[in-house]
């Protein structure tokens, strides 16, 4: 018994522990699949903030175009800034090594990153950095503190500050804790434009780490219903053979 209950803890225990480290609430994404203007919005959004240090290396062009409802002509006169065919992976340009060095780490392949971070944990992110004098690019983030990202957003959101409550423990220690932002330096979208604009963003990123998900649904549906359909026609078989023992 003590041994399940063990196995049973270890199970829970990286979950406890991704849920603690979560620190800033979650704000939850308004993900839809179905939605292709939203998508080729967070296209349009992903190719001209995101791709200069990230790459989609697990995605073709053609492949994005076809599923977000646009046409390869669309793609290479809005998409493609480079010398990238249409049918090529959504790589980029920068060298890793370089990468590294200007900003201590090497940027992140994200094709995969809505599966891996959640969609939910990517909208706050992008929501929530913050000005933070400290820190190699002035600002930090409230998920995910001390980032090595700078703010490549900055533009659409403006910068923000962020506001702090102080909480005292029974013992009379004092914690700041995070509780919001308050706008320093408006940005060109407002407050509601720039959510819906990372809405757009992370439904893109959402699509991209699994971009047949709509279509396994819908041939889920059609296994389904052929298995229950197939039990009934088993199930009369099995009482038509079986109805002598019986």
């Amino acid at each position: 018994m003590k041994k399940i209950v063990l196995a049973l803890a270890l199970l829970v225990l990286p979950g406890l522990s991704l849920a603690a480290t979560a620190g800033y609430p979650l704000m939850k994404a308004p993900i839809d699949l179905h939605d292709k203007p939203s998508l080729q919005r967070g296209a349009k959004l992903f190719v001209n903030y995101c791709m200069g240090c990230h790459s989609l290396e697990h995605q073709r062009y053609n492949r994005m175009a076809r599923d977000i409802g646009l046409t390869d002509e669309e793609v290479k006169a809005n998409l493609i800034f480079t010398g990238a065919k249409v049918g090529d992976l959504m790589k980029n340009a920068m060298p890793k090594a370089a990468a590294k060095q200007w900003f201590g780490v090497t940027p992140p392949d994200l094709t995969v990153i809505a599966r891996s971070r959640g969609v939910d944990y990517l909208y706050t992110y992008l929501q929530t950095f913050y000005q933070d004098p400290t820190r190699p690019f002035g600002v930090n983030n409230a998920v995910f503190p001390n980032a090595g990202m700078p703010h490549v957003l900055w533009q659409l959101q403006g910068m923000q500050k962020a506001v702090y409550e102080v909480h005292k423990d029974h013992e009379g220690n004092e914690t700041k804790v995070l509780t919001g932002f308050e706008l320093v330096q408006p940005g060109s979208m407002s407050a509601p434009q720039f959510k819906e604009s990372m809405a757009d963003l992370v439904n893109f990123l959402a699509y991209a780490g699994e971009p047949i998900k709509l279509e396994r649904q819908k041939v889920g549906i059609w296994v389904l219903l052929f298995l229950g359909l197939a039990f009934v026609v088993f199930y009369l078989l099995k009482k038509e053979y079986w109805k002598d023992i019986h």
